[in-house]
């Protein structure tokens, strides 16, 4: 659908709900899927309309899109079954087990089964983790709170929680401009036009000698002068027609359009409007005014009163969608990151910092030594540090060299991550640019060293013009440049700035990507990725060193500098006027260094001043509160909020940075910590032996705390989710469950196939688009859903079978051809290989855990540990030699390994405390096989010499 009939929609579903068409409205938005209305959902929720809610959730959503998704449903469908219980209906309950609950049983057998149990309990409160269920009201409103995260971080939601800002009645006041049009057009306008119908276009229709009218025109192309004045009556607050107004010379949105023919009827288009409006005052020439003295037309005439009817008086300029419009998140002060929790000492001046998009607690952090360096903050380990040194001199340019012989000093003047999170950038105070790949199992890896600008390198982003990945930088040559991030190579080169250039901030609207630059002069830029210079040109606050950034959901402008008399300026921006909108009291009358700020949720801003952080609502200019984190800042500290905005990284005047927490935060430091704390204990402690994978579901059981996130990058194997963690009244706090397998051995039976007759044979060919690769392994999952295949290559492939009328249960057949499952992100799981020895010739082995969750596999490498949700790394241990050859899970606890071995040894490998419990020999070269009776406490093993061990 195109861009403007996606704007059309937002007009009807505008003009539905203006008329009271409640029902009609929720229809279309669940048809086309363009806008999730939050209000509608919540008022459903809290009314227990479960089906409505699951209909209303399909026209963005399935269960099975994405991890999100399915622990929305799965909280939905769980909370109906609680209700049920609670109501003493059992019949319903187990309806809902087997119709709704049931489909869940494929990615966690356990937890269905204790889902299962409750129905043997008289009150299902008897149940420890559901012991704090209240009342249904209360459960549906905790329930509910953890629904919206959910849906804020899915994906799938983004760009549809938050209608297009446009002036109320916008359908109207466009079809009165048409008639308006139509009736300049007219070869007889009337004074008083009746308009009858807007099936057809108007015309006036003459009257004759006696009176009479003519008969009706044929609707031909009119051609005649412009009519004669004439009035008649305007409709509500709609005037008539007004022309389109040029923007001013200084709006920052509005130069978008500009030499860009791809918007089609840039009058038109209602959303955003300053995308589409056009650069003068030209456009307009071509459309005439209303004649002086003529009124706009109404197209509400006396044929229409049942609409007048319909029609709310008093209609206001400013959007009335009520019950459309996003209904703000409501945030406390305690949402805000403010007690310190971890002190990390860097050792030198800290000049720039930035979260890991997705790994919620990995800081990169760059120096005033030109050394950078990568923190886990949970357990306060550095993680890499790379000291500066160029890459290559020999192809560094002469500037380059006579700088660093002059004066070998050099800076981080900012580092960045990119916006997957698989790259970094680093930008110097000398010349140059670093590009690092970043893999979670290994340390940054060279990629890119370019020399950007002659002097310093003051500013580097990641963007993503015409959907290439590209690194643009800015420096004191008063240049900013555009270069390919996979090879180096220079794209653009924006010239324009009287002075060095300070800042960048890349962005885009719709599908128009851009750049805003501002240098020390105080002048701010804008440019689009083209050769036709600067379409913005004002003056910052200030006057001298300004940085801007947007909200994190793109739709909101600030900037934050100081003046060479140190007066600082926060302020918010009016995109489509190129004003100041806002701006943010607090600072104090002279800042000793110039102010850096950052955002957050959409909600929040934070700045550091007056040996303080200071933080601000977006929406009110009075500061909200200040904190000193227990002392030791500088007057102007440098900050940076994770990207769930729950921990706060802040520089100290000792060469360290702080890391301040919200309550969040403070859940995800309180994991981490258990987590070092297990790691460490001795082994003469008590170990619980209890499984700590973390399932399916409850990987993203608090969106908010970042935990997801951390947890897909976690070096150790998490704990299992149960019902209560599941559940959203504490979903915070992570339990270990311990899988039962009793039943298990009741359900080995013998079984006994004969094939005696070719026709009970059938061939298969699995469709695959993924780099080709002879398979080495090849095993069904334990549910039988789907096969997991692994490639000579080190990458795993897996095919699930799809739920149809010719498969009904989903399993395994060779009757229906499996889809191949492939991540959101695109990246297959592959194994760490052993770079001395190619994968093909490397041994493969692989195992699924007892609930298919996760994966262990190796090709010659390291051992890894995947997610088979998300296929992202979990963990590789085991550094050959010797080579891992055989891996098998232990049935009744899935932290316990058994590992063979290249050297003939099998290793008992615990996952959850990172050693080597048992190392067993025998055999006289490599294991070819092992295998963990179900119900009796022994290994079995085979090895190359032909011998079988127990």
């Amino acid at each position: 659908m195109s861009s403007l009939s996606r704007e059309l929609v937002f007009l009807i579903l505008q003009f539905l709900d203006e008329e009271k068409f409640k029902e009609t409205v929720h229809k279309l938005e669940q048809e086309s899927g363009f806008f999730f209305n939050m209000k509608h959902f919540e008022d459903q929720v809290q009314a227990g309309e479960w089906d409505e809610i699951e209909r209303y959730l399909c026209g963005f959503t399935k269960v099975e899109d994405n991890r999100y998704s399915m622990k929305i449903f799965f909280e939905i469908r769980k909370q109906k079954y609680l209700e049920a219980l609670d109501r003493q209906d059992r019949a319903k309950a187990v309806e809902i087990l087997v119709k709704d609950l049931k489909v869940f049983a494929s990615f966690n057998e356990e937890l269905f089964k204790e889902i299962t149990q409750l129905l043997t309990l008289d009150n299902f409160r008897q149940n420890e983790q559901l012991s704090k269920y209240g009342d249904t009201k209360s459960a549906r409103n905790i329930m509910l709170v953890e629904l919206k995260k959910l849906i804020e971080a899915n994906p799938l939601f983004r760009d549809k929680l938050t209608f297009p800002p446009f002036k109320s009645s916008r359908l109207r006041t466009l079809i009165n401009q048409s008639l308006n049009w139509q009736h300049q057009l007219c070869k007889n306008p009337r004074s008083n036009p009746d308009i009858k119908t807007l099936f057809i276009d108007h015309s006036c229709t003459p009257t004759t000698a006696n009176g009479a009218h003519p008969p009706p025109p044929s609707n031909t192309p009119l051609v005649g002068p412009i009519p004669k004045a004439g009035a008649f009556p305007p409709i509500g607050a709609h005037g008539p027609f007004q022309p389109v107004v040029s923007p001013t010379p200084g709006a920052i949105a509005g130069w978008m359009s500009a030499n860009n023919p791809s918007l089609p009827h840039p009058a038109v288009a209602a959303g955003p409007p300053t995308l589409v409006q056009p650069s003068s005052a030209a456009a307009f020439l071509k459309h005439p005014r209303t004649p002086t003295g003529m009124t706009g037309m109404n197209y509400q005439s006396a044929d229409s009163e049942h609409l007048m009817k319909r029609m709310r008086p008093g209609q206001s300029e400013e959007v009335s969608f009520s019950g459309i419009a996003h209904t703000p998140n409501i945030y406390s002060q305690d949402d805000l990151p403010k007690t310190v929790v971890r002190t990390l000492n860097q050792g030198s001046n800290v000049m720039s910092m930035d979260f890991h998009p997705q790994h919620q607690t990995i800081l990169l952090v760059g120096t005033n030594v030109g050394d950078i360096s990568l923190w886990e903050v949970g357990s306060r380990e550095r993680l890499a540090h790379k000291p500066f040194k160029v890459w290559d001199l020999s192809a560094s340019s002469m500037p380059l060299q006579t700088a660093l012989l002059n004066d070998a000093a050099i800076s981080v003047n900012r580092c960045v991550w990119g916006p997957d999170g698989l790259m970094l950038g680093v930008a110097f105070s000398k010349h140059i640019v670093q590009i690092y790949t970043y893999n979670p199992t290994g340390e940054p890896r060279q990629h890119l060293e370019i020399d950007a600008h002659v002097g310093g390198v003051n500013d580097i982003a990641f963007a993503h013009p015409n959907k290439q990945l590209c690194i643009v930088t800015c420096g004191d040559d008063k240049m900013i440049k555009v270069w390919d991030a996979a090879a180096g190579g220079r794209q653009y080169i924006f010239e324009g700035h009287e002075a060095p250039v300070y800042s960048l901030c890349p962005h885009y609207k719709e599908n128009i990507q851009f750049i805003f630059s501002t240098a020390i002069d105080g002048k701010i830029k804008a440019w689009l990725y083209d050769s036709l210079g600067s379409r913005v040109d004002y003056d910052a606050p200030g006057l001298w060193c300004t940085m801007m950034a947007y909200s994190a959901d793109g739709t909101r402008l600030f900037s934050c500098g100081t003046s060479k008399e140190g007066k600082s300026h926060l302020v918010e921006w009016n995109e489509s006027e190129g004003s100041i909108k806002r701006t943010y009291l607090g600072f104090r009358k002279r800042s000793l260094d110039v102010v850096q700020f950052d955002t957050t949720r959409s909600h929040f801003l934070a700045a550091g001043d007056e040996f303080q952080i200071k933080f601000w609502d977006m929406d009110n200019t009075n500061m909200l509160t200040a904190v000193d984190a227990d002392g030791g800042l500088p007057a102007s500290p440098r900050l940076r909020f994770n990207k769930e905005g729950s921990l706060l990284a802040v520089t100290t005047s000792d060469n360290g940075i702080k890391i301040l927490a919200s309550s969040d935060g403070l859940r995800l430091i309180r994991m981490l910590e258990s987590r070092a704390i297990d790691k460490n204990r001795s082994p003469s402690e008590p170990i619980n032996s209890k499984p700590l994978i973390v399932n399916a579901l409850g990987s993203v059981a608090n969106v908010s705390s970042g935990l997801a996130s951390s947890l897909e990058r976690s070096d150790r194997i998490q704990p299992a989710v149960s019902i209560g963690n599941l559940g959203s009244m504490d979903n915070s706090r992570l339990v270990d469950v311990k899988p039962r397998i009793s039943d298990d051995t009741d359900k080995l039976k013998s079984w006994k196939s004969d094939i005696v007759d070719s026709s009970q044979l059938k061939a298969l060919r699995l469709p695959d688009s993924i780099v080709a690769g002879k398979v080495v392994r090849l095993i069904y999952t334990n549910s039988g859903l789907a096969l997991l295949a692994l490639a000579s290559n080190a990458v795993h492939k897996l095919w699930k079978w799809q739920r149809s009328e010719r498969n009904l249960t989903g399993k395994a057949t060779a009757s229906n051809a499996p889809q191949l499952w492939q991540p959101p992100s695109g990246t297959p799981m592959t194994n760490d290989i052993n770079e001395s020895k190619p994968a093909e010739e490397s041994a493969a082995c692989i195992a699924l855990s007892k609930n298919d969750s996760y994966v262990m596999s190796a090709s010659g490498g390291k051992v890894s540990l995947f997610n088979m949700m998300t296929f992202k790394v979990m963990t590789t241990f085991m550094s050959p030699p010797p080579a891992a050859t055989f891996l098998a899970f232990h049935p009744q606890d899935n932290n316990i390994i058994a590992i063979g071995m290249e050297d003939s040894t099998v290793q008992i490998y615990n996952v959850r405390v990172d050693e080597v419990k048992t190392k067993l020999k025998g055999h006289q070269n490599r294991i070819t096989g092992l295998a963990f009776s179900q119900s009796l406490n022994v290994l079995v093993s085979s090895g190359a010499d032909a011998q079988v061990s127990e």
